[in-house]
This record gives C-alpha cells, sequence and structure tokens, in this order.
C-alpha cells in the first residue's frame, strides 16, 4: 500500500489546520468487504467490548490480536512516516519535551518497554440505535497522537445516521463539533488527545475527543488504527 505523493502536503495542512484529514478511497472496496466478512473469526480477535455494558454507547467492537492482518498491518506502516513529522512538530511548539520515533516499529518498541504489548486495531460495529459516547483512546502512557479510522460502510447505501463527530475544547471558550461523514473505502486521520492551534503570543492546546452520533437504520462498520499498543 503506497500514498500518492500529491495526497501527502494535503495529510499535513488539514491536520495542522483542522486537526483531521480525510484521504478518499484509501482501500478498495473489495478490502473493505473482506474485513467485514471476517467480523465473525473469533480466532482474529482478542477480546470483545459491548459498549452498553461500561457505558460507552450501544453496539460493539472487536480488538486484533497479534499478528494483524496484512491489510491492517500495511495501513499503520504506511501512514505512520507522513504522521510523525507533523506530530513531532505539535509536540515541539507545546514544549511537552516528547519526541516520537521516525519509524513505527520503534514506537511499538516503546511501548513494549512500558508494558503496552496488546495490539489495539479494532473493528466496530453498530446496528439501529447504535452510537459511541466521546472519548479519547490513550491505553498507557505512550500514545501517538493521531490515529486513524477506516470507512467499511457506505453512509448512503448501507446506514442512516453514525456521523463521526469530533469536538474541540478551546480554553476559556465553547466546545466545537465537527460532524464528518467520509464514503466507503476512505480514511480519516485525526488527533487522539490534543493538537496546537497559535495564539496571539504563544501555541496554545486544543483537548479533543470522538465519537460516533446514532445510527438510524442499517449497519455501520469501521475499522479503528491506532497507533500505539494497549497495557490491557
Amino acid at each position: 500500500m503506497k500514498i500518492a505523493d500529491h495526497i501527502i502536503p494535503d495529510i499535513a495542512g488539514n491536520l495542522h489546520k483542522n486537526g483531521h484529514a480525510i484521504i478518499p478511497q484509501f482501500v478498495s472496496e473489495a478490502d473493505c468487504d473482506e474485513l467485514k466478512a471476517g467480523y465473525h473469526r473469533q480466532d482474529r480477535y482478542r477480546k470483545t467490548v459491548y459498549m452498553e455494558r461500561h457505558r460507552f454507547g450501544y453496539g460493539e467492537y472487536k480488538y486484533f490480536n497479534y499478528p494483524l492482518p496484512a491489510l491492517i498491518h500495511s495501513i499503520r506502516e504506511t501512514l505512520y512516516p507522513f504522521l510523525v513529522p507533523v506530530a513531532n512538530l505539535w509536540m515541539k511548539v507545546l514544549h511537552t519535551g516528547r519526541r516520537f520515533p521516525d519509524t513505527h516499529k520503534e514506537l511499538l518498541e516503546q511501548c513494549i518497554a512500558h508494558g503496552q504489548h496488546k495490539p489495539t486495531p479494532l473493528i466496530l460495529k453498530y446496528g439501529p440505535g447504535g452510537y459511541n459516547t466521546l472519548h479519547q483512546d490513550l491505553y498507557g502512557e505512550i500514545y501517538f497522537p493521531m490515529q486513524a479510522v477506516l470507512f467499511l460502510s457506505d453512509p448512503v447505501n448501507d446506514h442512516a445516521g453514525g456521523e463521526f463527530v469530533l469536538t474541540e475544547q478551546v480554553p476559556r471558550a465553547q466546545t466545537k463539533a465537527t460532524v464528518l461523514k467520509p464514503r466507503k473505502g476512505d480514511i480519516l486521520v485525526f488527533t487522539t488527545h490534543f493538537r496546537p492551534a497559535k495564539g496571539k503570543n504563544a501555541y496554545y492546546r486544543i483537548n479533543v475527543k470522538h465519537g460516533v452520533s446514532e445510527v438510524v437504520q442499517g449497519e455501520r462498520y469501521t475499522l479503528g488504527i491506532i497507533f500505539h499498543d494497549a497495557l490491557n
């Protein structure tokens, strides 16, 4: 899997400007259908979470086991090198003292050193009435400030509702919400925890959460790609 060169500036530019970027038709419809078809293969997964039991929303998701399916491994390895320069610039202007390694393999080595060795990519399924409350996917001390979601269902033909929601909390201001409806095969890269914004005299931190609005009808599947691993 390879990202076309002409898309690379748009990823960085949109992340700097908006905190998210959509890459259209990142994978084929056939790849999306294959991932959905594997949803009931229990040997692929290490854990199933029913959202309503934990007040996370209504629906379910499953964390993949290692070794990851080749497509998911490829997405992680393909996207990371384009995101890490943006991530390191954010950490620099916010004076966090953090710097992320150049390769995804090195990031996972850092995770292991801190006891984070469980894979975090997950597949999510929502039916009518399904939704996901606003949250952040951190999983431990080591976390990468961006993640991605691959849309496996089409918002026109497969389901109604179920929009992707991002909220930004600016200091001393009201929360801003952004609602997105990517198409099947699109991948959305967005902020995991916080991002910088330029103020009058310096950069300040915007805290970000994400969730999913209620599905009115049909079924909605997505694939979550988190670059860091989890404690459990």
